[in-house]
């Protein structure tokens, strides 16, 4: 457990261009004096720091991390306060995104004409300096990110993909340059001087599209964080010790104050209703449907919505200490603590990169050496080739050309995918947790059956009368049902809060609602009615009574449907074997006909948000890659601790921003779909990424020259160019076999 004197805060990373910047700059910080631990998600762009104030101050943290040559922005909000992210990181990020669409635009449309003229322009008078005027600012102007990355990494003594990308371009252009300006250098020693300006600019604008597609990926992930704070209004009235009602903000309220919450109003913090009553939407935090009764001492949560009453309450906890606060901060240590998968073209990289740049100056020193007559020119032609060769392209474009097809796939099925993590990570999955309400089941009350007492629904008129001027929200399941049914006038009309209704028509008392209302007003109940209710409770279902003239007249069974195709869903799930289970925050009846219906054998019923996440981290304490699939805030904290978070469409915007994938049209047939097409996407990656190695190893071999004794064969740095083509040909064409490919 932490020292209570330690502080810990969220901090933006700017800067970070791959996974090892993250790492490189989470080594840093957790070596600086004074700081406990720290965990940077690159994802996210943020890094989680939990230091000794009296130690190291954030001023001090951003010297640390701009030491390793990245920034950090102190000025961010606190988990444990809840705060808000400020503007500035948003902005960055967005201003970021904007500048580097610009540059991958005008990159592309510069090297199209560059690949024409390299392709099919010999003979065309100039076409040389035509192609190095085209070239210069797509390398050194829209690619000039990654030179002044290298050399930042340079002085940190450090290598990067940005170190290679700088080396092989711009070595590329300058010696195309130099070939342009003196080709006598090379025609006097029988050599053919070439020219790579259109590889240097085909090169940086694949980088770029990568860089582009991989920050588009990686989505806005503090927007959940923005949208749950705005689930608490900004100001509230309070009642004062002079009785006077007054508006404050959210921020000065204090426990033990007053609160009025008027109809439609949000909840500003947790407490207990000390005066009226109303019905509360609570489906954002217990994801279940039907708003739940307020009265004198039961209690209200922040970030709820009041419906049609009024009432008074008691604030009992306040900013950090509400159960809305709690799923906030439990969704920023859930992002923040996941180790991201290492993307594998960064972890060959890290190794790669200065490989090559090895491989290219010993070939250099080697040829000097054992070739003494021609030893420089061969030399420089090997380090040249092999820098050439050695190009990441094929690298760079292996993640994102497959996630596009597979995305692009995923689409059409319905199934939106958010980035590459996610497919690496659903190939392992195999456990699954399935909310109910809304993921399993429909998420909505409807009308399952009526009965009528002999049969007679000739009173249905002043049944629907009754629902439509209720403000229970079971009434509006009814009222739907009877669809156009006309409506009779009604006489003295009360609504009785956790009973039902009463009204008068024709001369008779009529009421609606629950069996308590019947008793209370001492109605016959019919045996035929009374059996069919008692099967109805026995499926969980909700009964809602309708009597008049002293006798029940009928009953109506209001259930939330198990969606179609829920139960097959589950099979296949179980056939790619993975285990299923269910937790919703309903009753165990509730859960377990649900679980019943589904051929669901493991679940829990009335599981509150942070349960929901506990029983995940369980999971994977015990050895399970977990997939937590769900659709309302309340499954949120579980979405971002699962190693895999699947949203259904149709449900809230922070389930779905939370989650990494979202399935569209919330057909829970498509979940099974989602984790088979993920696993044939990240095949795919994988498979890209091993040929595009493949040809690095075999390319930087042969550039080196290793084949010259045997065979008296050097690469032509022409044929490098054409072998990194090759290479990258490949993983494209892998990538758009996925169209092809059934899920």
């Amino acid at each position: 457990m932490a020292n209570s004197t330690y502080t810990k805060k969220t901090f933006p990373v700017l800067d970070m261009g791959c996974a090892s910047c993250a790492a490189k700059v989470e080594k840093k910080l957790n070596n600086r004096e004074g700081v406990s631990t720290a965990t940077v998600n690159y994802a996210a762009a943020t890094a989680t720091v939990e230091y000794n104030p009296q130690q190291v101050t954030p001023e001090a943290l951003r010297e640390t991390v701009r030491e390793a040559g990245y920034d950090l922005l102190i000025h961010s909000g606190d988990p444990e306060d809840a705060e808000d992210l400020p503007d500035d990181p948003e902005a960055f990020r967005t201003a970021k995104f904007r500048q580097l669409k610009r540059r991958t635009v005008w990159a592309i449309l510069l090297s199209i004409p560059l690949f024409i003229l390299g392709m099919w322009g010999t003979g065309i008078p100039y076409a040389n300096q035509i192609m190095c005027a085209l070239s210069a600012p797509v390398v050194f102007r829209l690619g000039s990110r990654f030179f002044t990355d290298a050399w930042k990494q340079l002085k940190h003594r450090s290598a990067d993909m940005n170190t290679l990308v700088a080396l092989s371009t711009g070595i590329a252009w300058i010696f195309s340059l130099f070939n342009m300006l003196f080709p006598a250098f090379w025609l006097s020693r029988g050599i053919e001087p070439h020219v790579w300006f259109e590889a240097s600019s085909v090169i940086i604008a694949f980088i770029l599209l990568g860089r582009l597609l991989e920050e588009r990926a990686k989505g806005n992930t503090s927007s959940a964080i923005k949208k749950l704070m705005g689930l608490q209004p900004k100001t509230v009235t309070v009642i004062d010790n002079a009785g006077v009602q007054r508006e404050i903000p959210v921020d000065r309220v204090k426990t033990g104050d007053i609160l009025v919450v008027k109809p439609g109003q949000q909840i500003a913090v947790d407490g207990l209703v000390t005066a009226g009553s109303s019905y509360v939407d609570e489906s954002m935090l217990s994801g279940e449907p039907v708003p739940v009764l307020k009265q004198p001492h039961t209690q209200v949560f922040a970030g709820t919505i009041n419906q049609k009453g009024s009432f008074q309450f008691r604030a009992a906890k306040v900013g950090a200490e509400t159960l809305l606060a709690q799923i906030i901060r439990m969704i920023r240590e859930a992002q923040g603590s996941k180790a991201p998968v290492q993307k594998l073209a960064d972890k060959v990289a890290s190794v790669f990169v200065p490989a090559i740049i090895g491989i290219s100056l010993l070939s250099f020193i080697l040829w000097l050496v054992l070739d003494p007559a021609n030893g420089f020119t061969r030399g420089l032609l090997a380090l040249v080739t092999v820098l050439i060769v050695a190009c990441p392209c094929a690298l760079g474009l292996a993640t994102p050309t497959a996630i596009m097809v597979g995305i692009g796939k995923g689409a059409e099925q319905g199934i939106l995918i958010r980035d590459a993590e996610s497919l690496e990570t659903a190939g392992k999955v195999n456990a699954a947790v399935l909310d109910k309400t809304g993921t399993l089941t429909e998420g909505k009350p409807v009308v399952a059956e009526i009965v009528w007492l002999n049969g007679d629904d000739s009173l249905k008129s002043i049944f629907y009368s009754l629902e439509q001027h209720s403000e229970h929200p079971l009434a509006e399941a009814v009222v739907r049902y009877f669809g156009d049914t006309p409506a009779t006038p009604l006489k003295h009309f009360e609504n009785l809060a956790g009973k039902g209704v009463k009204s008068t028509t024709g001369g008779k008392v009529w009421l609606a609602g629950n069996a308590r209302l019947l008793r209370e007003n001492n109605i016959a109940i019919a045996p035929a009615l009374e059996k069919q209710a008692e099967k109805w409770i026995q499926k969980a279902m909700t009964v809602v009574w309708f009597a008049g003239d002293g006798e029940a007249v009928a009953i109506a069974a209001i259930t939330d449907k198990i969606r179609e195709g829920s139960a097959e869903a589950v099979a296949q799930l179980r056939r790619e074997g993975i285990d299923v289970y269910l937790l919703t925050g309903d009753n165990e009846a509730a859960a377990r006909s649900v679980a019943s219906g589904a051929g669901i054998e493991q679940f829990r019923a009335g599981v509150l948000p942070p349960e929901k996440a506990g029983f995940v981290k369980q999971l994977q304490q015990s050895g399970k890659v977990v997939a937590m699939v769900g659709d309302g805030i309340n499954d949120s904290a579980a979405l971002a601790q699962a190693d895999l978070g699947i949203a259904m469409g149709q449900g809230s915007d922070i389930a779905i921003e939370t989650a990494r994938m979202t399935i569209i049209s919330s057909d829970p047939a498509k979940i099974p779909e989602a984790i088979r097409l993920s696993r044939m996407t990240v095949r795919t990656i994988r498979q890209n990424l091993f040929w595009a190695f493949i040809y690095n190893v075999i390319g930087v071999s042969i550039a080196a020259g290793v084949l010259y004794p045997f065979t008296g064969f050097l690469l032509n740095p022409m044929l490098a160019g054409a072998a990194m083509a090759l290479s990258s040909v490949s993983v494209v064409t892998n990538s758009l076999r996925l169209k092809t490919r059934k899920i």
